[in-house]
C-alpha cells in the first residue's frame, strides 16, 4: 500500500475501539461463539487424556528401568496442560455468564482495530486519537471522534 504524503502533513496509525450495542441477536451470537470455544476446549481435554494414556501404555510395554519416572513426567505434563485448558474453559464460562447479564442497549467494547489518519501542524492529536466505531448487529451505527 502506498501513501501519498504532502509536505505539510504526516500519516499516523491509531487504535480504534469497536463497540457493539447489546441486542438479543448479538447476545445469542456471542453465546454461540463462546459455547463453540468451550466445546473445542472439551475436545482438547479428551484428546490430551487419550494421548497421555497412549504414551503411558507405550512406556509400560517397553518395560524400561526408568518407566516410572517417564510415566510421572507424562502425568505432570498432562496435568499442567489440563489445568491450562480448564482455566481457559472457566474464563469462557464466566464470559458467557457476563454476556447474559448485559443490559439491552448497553455499549460494550468488542475489539480494537487500527486505522491511518493524517495530521498537520495545529491539529489536536488527542482528539484525533480518540475514535471509535459503534455497531448494532454488525452494522456501523456511528463513528465517534475526528476521522
Amino acid at each position: 500500500m502506498q501513501l501519498n504524503l504532502n509536505t505539510s502533513g504526516l500519516v499516523l496509525k491509531r487504535p480504534v475501539n469497536v463497540k457493539v450495542i447489546v441486542t438479543p441477536a448479538w447476545q445469542e451470537e456471542a453465546q454461540k461463539q463462546l459455547q463453540n470455544q468451550v466445546n473445542q476446549i472439551d475436545s482438547q481435554l479428551a484428546q490430551l487424556e487419550q494421548q497421555g494414556q497412549r504414551a503411558i501404555a507405550e512406556i509400560q510395554k517397553q518395560g524400561s528401568i526408568q518407566a516410572s519416572q517417564q510415566i510421572e513426567n507424562i502425568n505432570q505434563q498432562v496435568n499442567q496442560k489440563k489445568n491450562e485448558l480448564l482455566q481457559n474453559k472457566n474464563q469462557m464460562l464466566q464470559q458467557m455468564q457476563q454476556v447474559q447479564l448485559l443490559e439491552l442497549g448497553q455499549e460494550v467494547v468488542q475489539a480494537q482495530m487500527e486505522s491511518f489518519f493524517e495530521v498537520k501542524e495545529g491539529d489536536n492529536l488527542v482528539e484525533k486519537l480518540n475514535v471509535e466505531v459503534v455497531l448494532r448487529d454488525g452494522v456501523i451505527e456511528e463513528i465517534r471522534g475526528k476521522v
